[in-house]
């Protein structure tokens, strides 16, 4: 017996013979599915190196290797970390990676206030930043419960948030100490940035993972997944369902 044609208030003409009566049927995608590639690369590698930058700056200001007199100059190397981060942020969100360019716009907006705190020697500049990092601190918790698929963002972010938390409470309290951790957090967060970077450039350039970076559930299924597991879930993603 066939299903009764959609004209008669039946099924489509493709939905199986045990499919509920009255049911909407959704046939295979596959060989309707056309991949259109955009023009683009990935932004990460950048995106780390930056991180990566500012941060060996900033914590070497922390760490009393750059003196006082060396503020404005660390603000002015910072401040172009705003600019390539939020680059980073726009081409990640054209890439439909909104954890990514969610994080990489946080990170553009930490450095341009600290940038403009330093340059202005703005009263209570370092308190105010403090409470700035505290805010920021209660984000990477937030961000890092999400983002452990995401190996290297999670990485970077499980590094970052102990940081955020010394720097808030050195701001807050004036306790030279945790200054000092700050700066040496600072550091750490620098070469595992570094690492993320330069494993995801090797694996672009390479066509396939060189060096380690922990990728598991669906950011392992994005890269080592065949078509149907890209597939999946295809008519409810943002572009495809009518609103988001």
């Amino acid at each position: 017996m066939t299903a009764a044609s959609p004209a008669d208030g039946g099924d489509t003409p493709d939905a199986p013979p045990d499919a509920p009566p009255g049911r909407r049927f959704e046939p295979d995608l596959r060989s309707m599915t056309r991949i259109n590639l955009r023009p683009i690369a990935s932004p990460m590698p950048l995106g780390f190196f930056t991180i990566a930058i500012a941060s060996v700056m900033t914590g070497c200001l922390q760490l009393g290797i750059l003196g006082e007199e060396a503020r404005a100059a660390v603000a002015f190397t910072v401040l172009p970390a705003f600019v390539l981060q939020l680059l980073v942020s726009v081409l990640a969100f054209g890439s439909r990676d909104v954890i990514a360019a969610t994080l990489m716009a946080v990170f553009a907006g930490s450095w341009l206030p600290y940038s403009l705190v330093m340059l202005s020697g703005a009263a209570d500049g370092l308190k105010v930043l403090g409470v700035f990092n505290m805010a920021l601190l209660c984000f990477g918790v937030l961000m890092a419960a999400v983002t452990r698929p995401k190996r290297a963002l999670w990485l970077v972010l499980v590094v970052s948030v102990p940081r955020w938390a010394a720097t808030g409470l050195a701001g807050v309290t004036g306790a030279e100490w945790l200054t000092r951790v700050s700066g040496a957090l600072g550091l750490v967060v620098a070469l595992v940035a570094m690492y993320t970077a330069f494993a995801l450039m090797l694996e672009d350039m390479r066509g396939e993972q060189v060096l380690p970076i922990g990728r598991s559930g669906p950011a392992h299924l994005a890269v080592e997944g065949d078509l149907a597991v890209q597939l999946r879930n295809l008519e409810r993603q943002a572009g495809v369902r009518r609103t988001l």
